[in-house]
């Protein structure tokens, strides 16, 4: 895929970007940054090939910071990666639930694991991320402080693993998405695509409704829509998105060529194939609404 075969990704050895690349580019050479600028600054430089960024989890929303670091990184989308996350309380060699007192780890684990933590009468701490937290723990050897991470990450750091699995939610997942500094969209009539895009309105009334008017009358699913300010300004908002579709599609062209009228800057991230988690997801939504169609009809 390339001459250095890296993927980049945030964190330290251990970290859930570190399973996710190697789940997905079992080939290639996992690259850790300590911050997600790096990682991006290493795609955009041609140092890794790919970078293997996370944007949202199920429990506990989006990423902070991703969706204002990829519309300027000048790096494009080319896939997806949804992953079930499975975090780990662990603590140094000795220590156990009764010694423990505080817990570290990232902020986006910490949140989704936020009722276990209380109820284990735990501190919570913000660490700079869940492997990193692993390290710092291990490094310490004080058998008050625990770190949530990975299974991975407590064997790399040599920690004991006092709880298993303590998110909240079984289906706690996290979504992924493989950045490349070469643009590679997915050919369309492909299978299920998923198009991502930024874009920013006029500054009148009603601007957002009737930019998103074509995608409600083009029946296009759109899954994602966030919001931020640019340039510490309240007048320049932009917004990111996500719809199932390819722009070569007929229903998704008139929709963007719609949007077009009502916005002052459109830009295309990626064109990329659904993730199997997605298209699986769609399939059960439309075998529940059959059936909740026959049941109508009854």
């Amino acid at each position: 895929m390339s001459v250095n075969g890296k993927i980049a990704y945030q964190g330290e050895p251990g970290a859930n970007s570190h399973l996710a690349c190697a789940n997905v580019y079992p080939g290639m050479e996992p690259a850790p940054y300590p911050s997600f600028e790096d990682a991006l600054a290493a795609i955009a430089s041609g140092e890794c090939a790919l970078g293997m960024i996370p944007i949202e989890n199920s429990a506990n929303g989006r990423v902070a910071d991703i969706h204002h670091l990829m519309p300027s990184a000048g790096l494009h989308i080319v896939g997806e990666y949804f992953m079930p996350i499975h975090h780990q309380l662990m603590a140094v060699k000795g220590a156990t639930l009764d010694t423990v007192k505080t817990v570290q780890s990232h902020v986006q684990a910490l949140g989704q694991c936020r009722g276990r933590i209380r109820a284990l009468g735990l501190r919570p701490l913000i660490g700079a991320d869940t492997a990193g937290s692993a390290h710092e723990i291990a490094e310490a050897g004080d058998p008050s402080r625990a770190a949530i991470a990975s299974e991975l990450a407590a064997e790399v750091y040599g920690l004991e693993i006092l709880a298993r699995n303590v998110e909240d939610f079984d289906n706690n997942t996290t979504r992924f998405v493989v950045l490349s500094r070469e643009k590679a969209w997915a050919p369309a009539g492909r299978g299920l695509t998923v198009t991502t895009f930024v874009f920013k309105v006029r500054n009148i009334p009603a601007a957002l409704y009737k930019a998103l008017g074509g995608f409600a009358t083009n029946a296009i699913n759109m899954t994602k829509l966030e919001s931020y300010q640019l340039d510490g300004a309240f007048t320049a908002t932009q917004f990111y998105a996500d719809v199932e579709g390819h722009p070569k599609d007929p229903a998704l062209r008139r929709a963007l060529d719609e949007l077009k009228y009502f916005s002052t800057e459109i830009a295309v991230l990626g064109v990329y194939p659904a993730h199997d988690f997605r298209v699986a997801a769609r399939a059960l939504e439309a075998e529940a609404a059959a059936r909740l169609g026959k049941a109508g009809r009854r």
